[in-house]
Formats: C-alpha cells, structure tokens, sequence
C-alpha cells in the first residue's frame, strides 16, 4: 500500500487529502479520516454513500481525483455507473 497527499497546480501537497494506491491496483481518495471514492483496477467507481459531498473542500479535492465535475458526478451516480457504498466501514 503508498500512500501520498494530493499536490495543488504549485506542486504543494495538500494537507489531509490523500490518494491510496493498494496492492491489488484499487485506487482510493481519502479526505482526513474518510475514504470518499475508490476506483478498482477495471476502472469501476464507488463512491461513499456518507461523505462523497461532505464538503466544499472534500468536493474540490474529490473532482480533481476523479476528474470531473460534480455535475458529472451526480449523472453518473443518477445513472448508476457509479455506485453509493459504505468505503468506511
């Protein structure tokens, strides 16, 4: 398992914002203590049902890992590509 902070355009690394790369190629974004989404090695997305939209902060940070807008994400959640769980189990 690696384990690095989200980094801002400067090259910062942000503080409490992670990004977890495990051993069977899944792909997490962490905000603080939450895991917010997961992307497993066939590219399928999970979101958490709790905190995927936490916050403004969570929000900004989860757009950039996932690569999109929230607009795009709530589609994809309406259109059930991606799918609402409990990552913090």
């Amino acid at each position: 398992m690696k384990v690095q902070n989200i980094t801002s355009n400067n090259g910062n690394k942000i503080a409490n914002q992670f990004i977890i790369y495990d051993s069977d190629g899944s792909k997490y974004f962490q905000s603080y203590n939450s895991v917010i989404a997961k992307i497993d090695p066939a590219n399928n997305i999970t979101l958490d049902q709790k905190y995927w939209n936490y916050s403004n902060t969570t929000g900004k940070y989860r757009n950039i890992f996932l690569e999109e807008t929230i607009k795009d994400t709530k589609a994809k959640i309406k259109s059930g590509e991606y799918i609402l769980t409990d990552l913090n189990k």
